[in-house]
């Protein structure tokens, strides 16, 4: 009975020191996380201004890779890489900027005109149908209502931009954190090496080693991620330009083809925004523009979702469209247009140490727990 008695006693008796001790370990784990997300929130603004960084240096990386296979010194390489990306920059603007700039402006100064247009034609439509009823026609007045439309563009604009700017302090905090990105990123590129190797000498042994196998390649698919991105958006704008003047919006189609390339940077969503204000100017135009109009955009979405995605950029990143559509959503949602722009790239990279580092040693291990008994159970003779 006593022996009986002590094995139950040791069983489940737990000493109440050891409790305690786990209790106020948890109790600071608690209290420095919390610490650590604190100060990580008031640092939000340079925490953006380092992701920005990150997806620049991932990008930049092969063009300075080459550049310094030039024999070029890495700092060197960097600088050249860098002034002509802004020269090539300036001359684009230089190019085509004003010719953009006066025909979004003309767009703008005539969008009154195409809204009473499309009202108008929205009322026949209507009564064609049979909803002639006054209330119907009402609606349809104010739903094209130029004031409206405008408030409604402001305050969703404002939001964007509340969520954009809301991390960095204002409209020069966005361009100082901009600024800051670019040199990180110059600093990034010129000693990446030593900067890896400093990152990776934080985490113990055997991780270190894993973790820096992978940084490669996940660099690799963030910047594959946004010169894909870059390259679609640009051949998108130059077939839209060119489409738009074969069917007769020939005014107004490199600033129309313009927006087009820049919305389209945004996936998902871009393309559809980038191709309303093209279907308002063709139903202003009246006739056959808008059906023209409205098939060469599918045409080219088309392309873009079937050909050059998967080609340009899917092959690479291989990331799956519903992962990228989260990370787009919750971009926008936390850090407006900037998160849309940043995010998705880093989900590509982190794919990279999710698949490394989790998933195929998972399948590994489980691949082994079946494949052993099997091999076990064999007589020795079949095994040799």
């Amino acid at each position: 009975k006593c022996h009986t008695c002590a094995y139950f006693s040791m069983e489940f008796y737990t000493p109440p020191s050891s409790s305690r001790g786990i209790s106020l370990k948890n109790l600071f784990l608690i209290i420095g996380v919390g610490l650590l997300l604190i100060l990580l929130w008031e640092l939000r603004g340079l925490l953006v201004s380092l992701m920005i960084a990150v997806v620049l240096t991932a990008t930049l990386a092969p063009i300075v890779n080459r550049a310094e296979a030039l024999r070029l010194p890495r700092w060197l390489a960097v600088i050249v890489v860098f002034l002509g990306l802004i020269s090539m920059t300036v001359g684009v603007i230089l190019l085509i900027g004003p010719t953009v700039i006066q025909q979004i402006e003309r767009l703008i100064r005539l969008l009154p005109n195409y809204l009473d247009v499309l009202a108008t034609t929205a009322e026949d439509i209507a009564v064609r149908l049979g909803a002639d009823e006054p209330e119907t026609l009402a609606m349809i007045t104010r739903f094209f209502d130029l004031q409206s439309l405008t408030s409604w563009a402001f305050r969703s604009g404002q939001q964007v931009l509340v969520r954009s700017l809301g991390v960095t302090r204002g409209l020069v905090g966005g361009v100082l954190n901009l600024i800051l990105a670019l040199l990180f990123s110059g600093y990034m590129l010129s000693g990446a090496q030593s900067l890896i190797r400093g990152i990776v000498q934080l985490f113990p042994h055997p991780w270190n080693q894993r973790i820096e196998a992978q940084i490669t390649p996940a660099g690799r698919r963030m910047g594959s991620y946004i010169q894909g991105r870059i390259l679609v958006s640009s051949i998108l704008a130059i077939a839209v330009t060119f489409g738009l003047r074969l069917v007769g919006v020939s005014e107004l189609a490199l600033g129309l083809g313009a927006i087009a390339g820049i919305t389209n940077l945004i996936p998902f969503f871009g393309p559809v925004l980038g191709s309303i204000p093209a279907l308002i100017v063709a139903v202003a135009q009246g006739g056959w523009t808008f059906v023209w109009v409205l098939l060469l955009f599918v045409i080219i979405q088309n392309l873009e979702t079937y050909v050059l995605d998967p080609l340009l950029v899917g092959s690479s990143v291989r990331v799956s469209p519903l992962y990228q559509l989260l990370a787009v959503l919750g971009g926008a949602q936390v850090l407006g247009i900037v998160g849309a722009l940043i995010v998705p790239p880093w989900v590509a990279g982190a794919n990279v140490f999710i698949e490394k580092l989790y998933i195929e040693p998972k399948l590994a291990a489980e691949a082994a727990l079946v494949t052993k008994p099997v091999l076990e159970s064999l007589p020795s003779s079949e095994t040799r």
